[in-house]
């Protein structure tokens, strides 16, 4: 994998083991977004009002094909997950009493998010409590599901969960709510170019992803699928503009009332082929797997050096490229601070409730030598005390 740090545009004198939170551009990719930006100045008017549908459409059947929808416009480009959940939390109907089902594991801006829906609305939202360290699939689907009630109207659950870096047993949550009658919202934030994603497989209601973590896209590419027996709820789009009573109409309004929103500079949306040719052409199935064996090589040894335990079974079936560490401090920002101010060291040092998790995340450009500066570091701050 030493070969592909050159091909990103990171700054080398850094240890970036923080892909996991806004993702890094590879240099193709990163000169295409210029392309289409420089495309866009040198002719907006074309860019926006004569191509801009037709070249956006193409990109959506790049995405469609990539993570298995089969029709493209079942798909919108928005800028984070976060948009798409509120896009979807808008349009439902709860009413007093309603409970929206979670685990106690989601990330924080869905959940304010959900929080402020269901308070204007008097409904609940149920963090589920998820006994940790998990220890089967089964265990997990019956702690989250003890949650079930019959004033349930949704689940929303991460497909990986941001803090725990956590790939959470999905398929077998939206089968069991769905015959249940409970309608699926998925956040997939982590999920495309990090596992092989088939959303028609999934075949959950909803489906949110970011392009600009894993699959390498340019900073606030995401996207949103709903599945076409839904599209109907989402009857409110949160920006109001030209796709509502259309002039020139797609033919679909998911598509009309979310992505005709009036100026704006979507070239970030227009990168997604020149990611999945990255891609191809690097063998990132190959280069996942070993990202993944670099991630759980290292685990023990940091687990035994911040003396904590596995907050699940380290295997494929719940960790990917990402590693979520216990760790004992009370000053996880300032801690964070440290290590990369005084180490070269980019690793976020997060709180999910009232746990505090170091969070390591491996990408092509990672060698073991970051994983050993991320260790010797520890170990030096470790004996200053004070922080660990």
């Amino acid at each position: 994998m030493n070969a592909l740090k050159d091909q990103f545009l990171i700054n080398p004198d850094i240890h970036f083991l923080n892909f996991g939170s806004f993702g890094a551009c590879p240099k193709p990719v990163f000169e295409n977004y210029q392309y289409w930006q420089r495309l866009l100045e040198f002719e907006t008017v074309q860019f926006i009002n004569v191509n801009g549908a037709s070249n956006l459409a193409n990109s959506r059947a790049a995405l469609a094909s990539y993570i298995d929808v089969p029709d493209k416009d079942d798909l919108v480009y928005i800028t984070n997950p976060t948009l798409g959940v509120n896009m979807i939390a808008t349009n439902l109907n709860l009413v007093a009493g309603d409970e929206v089902l979670t685990t106690d594991l989601e990330y924080g801006a869905c959940d304010r998010t959900w929080d402020f829906y269901c308070e204007k609305r008097n409904a609940i939202y149920k963090r589920q409590p998820i006994t940790l360290p998990i220890t089967t699939k089964e265990k997990f689907l019956e702690d989250f599901f003890a949650g079930l009630t019959d004033k349930t109207r949704v689940v929303f659950v991460s497909h990986i969960t941001s803090s725990t870096g956590l790939k959470l047993p999905v398929k077998e949550i939206v089968d069991i709510a769905k015959a249940k009658g409970v309608l699926t919202i998925v956040d997939g934030a982590h999920v495309p170019g990090q596992l092989p994603l088939s959303i028609k497989e999934l075949d959950a209601d909803f489906y949110t992803g970011a392009a600009h973590k894993w699959m390498m896209a340019a900073k606030g590419c995401s996207f949103l699928y709903a599945h076409k027996r839904v599209q109907p709820m989402l009857k409110e789009p949160l920006i109001v503009s030209w796709g509502y009573k259309a002039i020139k109409p797609s033919g679909s309004h998911f598509i009309d009332y979310n992505q005709m929103i009036g100026t704006r500079d979507f070239s970030a949306f227009l990168t997604i082929p020149a990611c999945i040719q990255f891609m191809e052409e690097n063998n990132w199935p190959l280069v996942a797997q070993k990202c993944h064996e670099l991630v759980l090589s290292n685990a023990e040894r940091f687990f035994a050096l911040l003396g904590s335990s596995p907050i699940s079974p380290l295997t494929k079936e719940w960790i990917g490229q990402m590693l979520s560490i216990p760790i004992n401090t009370t000053r996880p920002e300032e801690l964070q601070r440290k290590l990369f101010i005084d180490y070269n060291i980019e690793v976020p040092v997060m709180r999910q409730g009232d746990r505090i998790y170091l969070r390591y995340s491996i990408n092509g450009y990672n060698s073991q030598q970051d994983l050993d500066a991320l260790y010797e570091a520890l170990v030096e701050i470790k004996k200053q005390g004070g922080y660990i």
